[in-house]
C-alpha cells in the first residue's frame, strides 16, 4: 500500500466512476487533499444534496430536482415531438447540442432478458398513457437508442406496442456507428442523425 488506508479508499471511490482509471483517480484524490477544510465541506454536502433532492420527472423520467424537470415544463417545446432515449444521459448529450425542440421520454434502460430486464421493467406504460393524453395532435416519436441487439429489441417493441395508434415513429439515422453509445457521441454526428432520422411507422 503506498498512500494512506483514508487516500487509498478514496482513490478505490474515485475508480469506481466511468473512464476513470488507477491514475486518474489518484490525481483527484490528491487534489482534493489540496482544497481547504470549507472546500472539502462543500464538495461533500453537493454530493449529498445531489442524491437527496434528485428524482425523476413525472412525464418523462428525466432527472429533475422538481415534480416536472424544466423541459416538459417549458410551453416554448414542442410536447408532440417526443425523443425517446435509454437514459437521462442521451438527454443532457441531445440538450448541449441545441437543435432539439421537442421533449424526452427516459426508458430507463434498454430490454435485455439475459441481464433479466424486460418491457415491464422499463418506463414504457408511461410513454403509452403519455401518446394517449395527444391522441387529438400529430405526435412524432424519435427513437434515440444506441444501435445494439439490446436497442434494436427494445425499438422493435415500442413500433410493435404503439402501431395501432396512428403515431409517427422514425429513428436516428445509421450515422451512428453499431454499439455506440449515445451519450458519448460528438455534437455534430449526433445532430446530422436527428436531422436525417427515418421513418419507421
Amino acid at each position: 500500500m503506498i498512500y494512506p488506508k483514508a487516500l487509498e479508499e478514496l482513490i478505490e471511490h474515485f475508480k469506481k466512476l466511468p473512464t476513470i482509471g488507477e491514475k486518474t483517480a489518484e490525481r483527484l484524490a490528491l487534489s482534493i487533499l489540496n482544497f481547504s477544510t470549507e472546500e472539502n465541506e462543500k464538495f461533500a454536502k453537493s454530493i449529498q444534496k445531489t442524491k437527496k433532492i434528485l428524482q425523476n420527472c413525472s412525464i418523462c423520467g428525466n432527472l429533475t430536482d422538481e415534480k416536472i424537470c424544466h423541459i416538459c415544463a417549458n410551453d416554448y417545446r414542442n410536447q408532440s415531438l417526443i425523443c425517446i432515449v435509454e437514459d437521462y444521459k442521451s438527454v443532457f448529450m441531445f440538450e448541449k447540442i441545441g437543435k432539439f425542440n421537442g421533449v424526452y421520454h427516459v426508458l430507463g434502460g434498454l430490454i435485455s432478458p439475459i441481464d433479466g430486464i424486460n418491457p415491464d421493467d422499463l418506463n414504457v406504460n408511461s410513454l403509452i398513457s403519455r401518446c394517449n393524453s395527444l391522441k387529438d395532435k400529430e405526435v412524432e416519436l424519435i427513437i434515440a437508442l444506441k444501435p445494439t441487439i439490446e436497442g434494436e429489441a427494445t425499438t422493435m417493441y415500442i413500433t410493435q406496442i404503439l402501431k395501432n395508434k396512428k403515431i409517427k415513429i422514425s429513428r436516428l439515422s445509421y450515422g451512428i456507428p453499431m454499439g455506440a453509445e449515445i451519450d458519448y457521441l460528438d455534437a455534430l454526428t449526433l445532430e446530422r442523425a436527428l436531422d436525417d432520422r427515418k421513418d419507421l411507422l
